[in-house]
């Protein structure tokens, strides 16, 4: 064998070489993209709203859904402190389970159910009445502890989005 016919083989070669560890990386970094979108479809659709819907909460992180709510000046039977389990359903407050669908509702993929009312916001000039609601508590694995009141349309609304975690306060015939 010729010492060019050598080289061009060992050239070949090498060249085999480079382009099987190319492939095998290609091939790795794909099965790794693979591994980090196994979450359903569904867990990435876009709602009506337009924003993206979390994907599904592991069983073992549901069990530590716990709110406790503590609402002044709605009136008697509104008023009070209440506990609230969710997965399962359950406390002291009087809709466990619809009260747990509401916030569930408000849970969004990058967006805090419990967030407040933006800075610098347009809201209406309306008042909604003396009352304040305190929630407490552990969300999706994140902790809780927001304020709430009636002062003006915006903390209204973002109020009435968490009835029956709160009370319906909204004037009867209206929903």
């Amino acid at each position: 064998m010729s010492q060019v016919t050598g080289l061009t083989r060992l050239s070949r070669l090498s060249r085999l070489s480079r382009l099987s560890r190319l492939l095998v990386t290609a091939a790795s970094s794909l099965a790794a993209v693979g591994t980090l979108s196994a979450a359903p479809p569904a867990a990435y659709a876009e709602t009506v709203t337009g924003t993206l819907v979390p994907p599904p909460v592991r069983d073992e992180d549901r069990s530590r859904d716990h709110l406790t709510v503590t609402v002044r000046n709605a009136g008697r039977a509104a008023d009070g402190t209440f506990e609230l389990y969710c997965h399962p359903h359950g406390g002291s407050h009087p809709e466990p389970r619809r009260a747990c669908a509401a916030v569930e509702r408000n849970t969004r993929w990058g967006k805090e159910a419990f967030a407040p009312v933006p800075e610098g916001g347009l809201c209406t000039m309306q008042y909604g009445g003396p009352a304040t609601a305190r929630v407490t508590g552990t969300w999706a694995g994140r902790r809780v502890d927001a304020t709430y009141d009636r002062r003006d349309g915006c903390q209204i609304a973002r109020w009435d989005r968490l009835v029956p975690l709160l009370p319906d306060l909204r004037p009867r015939g209206r929903s």
